[in-house]
């Protein structure tokens, strides 16, 4: 026999080729169960939005419990996490057919304006203070002297009109770039009634501030915060969500094809 050879038949070179073999295997096994571990369970042909089936089995794993560092714990899966709500219908009878929504588009909840249940809390930074805070509340930030400053500035819809002007900017403190514009509506009071527009939708010049998501009289259905000064993750999640349905449902004409 050749070295390395045990028997006639087998070698140290074919054990190891085994051995990588059993231990992909089972690496494949392990990433395809916690692949599994978040999003599920699964809305299974949308019976019931709100009781349907849940998927459970495999490939979906046992639940685990995280503990996190404000001292929560979190399973995942979570089987008794409800699912975001929404407003809408199929639009054919097979299953996964297109959700088509159900009255207000940019409300619904669904397509372009999805938005996840997160936690309804203040996301912080590493020691501990509010993430995202407006420059009311620290005034350590600010915008940089070769920028605009769109504080006072009007803000434009899609439609060209005025909507309102803007009033503040919020400022991500660990990421040092601003998260959101501060908008106190048309015809209000100041202060009565101020929405927040993600600043990804925003384009600023001298003139004005034109978000080109929403006509103007819509941003008066902007999801409002719960308290003035901090926004939760819940509420950027149905804000951004807000204005991305508007990207699709604004006008009617844009949901069709070009040609």
């Amino acid at each position: 026999m050749e070295t390395g050879a045990i028997t006639q038949y087998i070698d140290v070179a074919q054990i190891v080729l085994y051995m990588f073999w059993a231990f992909f295997a089972g690496l494949i096994y392990y990433l395809v169960r916690e692949n599994h571990r978040e999003g599920y369970p699964m809305d299974n042909g949308r019976l019931d939005p709100n009781t349907g089936p849940k998927v459970t089995g495999w490939p979906v794993p046992e639940p685990k419990t995280y503990k996190l560092a404000n001292g929560h714990e979190v399973q995942a899966p979570d089987f008794n996490r409800p699912d975001g709500s929404y407003q809408a219908e199929p639009s054919h009878a097979w299953i996964g057919a297109p959700l088509e929504p159900v009255g207000d588009p940019l409300l619904a909840g669904v397509g372009p304006g999805a938005w996840a249940a997160r936690a309804d809390v203040p996301d912080v930074t590493a020691d501990g203070r509010l993430k995202i805070v407006p420059l009311r509340s620290d005034t350590s930030h600010g915008v940089a002297k070769q920028d605009v400053d769109p504080r006072g500035l009007p803000v434009f819809g899609k439609d060209g009109e005025v909507a309102g002007h803007v009033k503040e900017m919020w400022v991500d403190r660990s990421e040092m770039l601003f998260r959101f514009m501060e908008m106190q509506l048309q015809g209000t009071e100041s202060g009565a009634h101020t929405v927040l527009v993600p600043m990804p939708f925003c384009r600023i010049k001298k003139s004005g501030v034109t978000v080109g998501a929403l006509l103007a009289s819509q941003f008066a259905k902007v999801p409002t915060l719960r308290n003035p000064d901090q926004v939760t993750l819940l509420e950027e999640e149905k804000i951004s969500a807000y204005f991305g349905a508007g990207l699709l449902y604004a006008t009617a004409d844009i949901q069709e094809p070009l040609f």
